[in-house]
């Protein structure tokens, strides 16, 4: 997507965690495109020729022509000192200036494959730790990094990319909690930032179609869980969609109304008028035609996009009283 068409983000100074790959990727080219400093954290600096997925690869692809840039950090988001010592650097050379963090670092995606069709009591006690310690306990570190970079300038956006599977069963037990966890901490951080004029929000994609995912479906071994992924990821978002809505939140003048919120791209694509790659309008999990869709396919195309089933109205399935 060309620059034009984004909202201006000159001068700010970003960070986006994991993106070597995948949505993190997605979220920095487009920033850095708005015109942003970004800084972009990952394990990986570079990787052997012709093999995606390094940090170096994501920064040499935003190009020259860009107005802002991508500066590679490897950073371990499992160890708190690393931590600590990205945002030092930060700090030192943007004057202690921090506008955007997107939590977005994650490490349980092969786990979650690995053990899949296992229930929690025979999945291994490591994958605990390897789906909620980088991607809950991590967002929680750079948060409070973050946030003592941003108070003091009484601005500045927090942004923990999280999905639905905070609302439902999808997966497993351990990414279940550690989504809704993050969703509750979003929440939670937004009550004790509101008076400091810094946002927090929680940002959930669709099914996006990262390279992990790719690699996954397209595997030799076919399985039940890759054929439902297959079935889950047939109209998936493309990663650059998710960078769209950051930028444009990151844009918004009037972000504090939206603090403490879960945000679904999709609605914020119709809100602030863009689209997916190839001008496409991928749907909302609220939208009825998403729910027949993905139920009842071959009767999705009665149902009109306009339908939309209320906030309240998922959020009472999860009640618990």
């Amino acid at each position: 997507m060309a620059s034009s068409h984004l909202p201006s983000l000159k001068g700010k100074v970003c960070i986006v965690t994991g993106a070597s790959r995948g949505i993190g990727k997605g979220i920095a080219l487009i920033l850095a495109q708005a015109g942003a400093t970004v800084y972009i954290t990952g394990r990986t600096l570079d990787t052997a020729e012709g093999k995606p997925g390094s940090l170096r690869q994501t920064a040499e692809e935003i190009g020259q022509d860009s107005p802002g840039k991508c500066i590679p950090v490897k950073c371990d988001h499992g160890s708190d000192e690393e931590v600590k010592e990205l945002f030092d650097k930060v700090s030192k050379e943007q004057n202690g200036r921090l506008d955007v963090l997107v939590n977005n670092a994650y490490a349980g995606v092969q786990a979650i494959f690995d053990a899949d069709g296992k229930p929690f009591y025979e999945q291994p006690l490591s994958l605990w730790d390897d789906v909620n310690n980088v991607g809950l306990r991590s967002n929680y570190v750079a948060a409070c990094y973050a946030a003592k970079m941003m108070v003091p300038a009484k601005q500045g956006l927090i942004v923990n990319v999280s999905s639905a599977g905070g609302m439902r069963y999808i997966f497993n037990v351990a990414y279940g909690t550690g989504k809704a966890a993050n969703d509750r901490m979003t929440v939670d951080m937004a009550f004790e930032l509101r008076k400091t004029n810094v946002a927090c929000v929680s940002l959930w994609p669709g099914a996006v179609m990262t390279e992990n995912i790719h690699d996954i479906i397209h595997s030799q071994s076919k399985n039940e869980m890759t054929e439902k992924a297959a079935r889950i990821f047939s109209d998936a978002e493309h990663p650059t969609y998710s960078g769209k809505a950051v930028a444009f939140l990151a844009a918004d003048s009037k972000i504090m109304k939206k603090t403490g919120r879960i945000l679904i791209v999709a609605e914020l694509a119709r809100e602030y008028g863009f689209k997916d790659v190839g001008g496409t309008q991928p749907l909302s999990i609220r939208q009825v035609k998403k729910v027949i869709q993905f139920s009842y396919p071959s009767l999705s195309w009665l149902v009109p996009e306009f339908l939309y089933l209320p906030g309240w109205f998922i959020a009472a399935g999860t009640n618990k009283f």
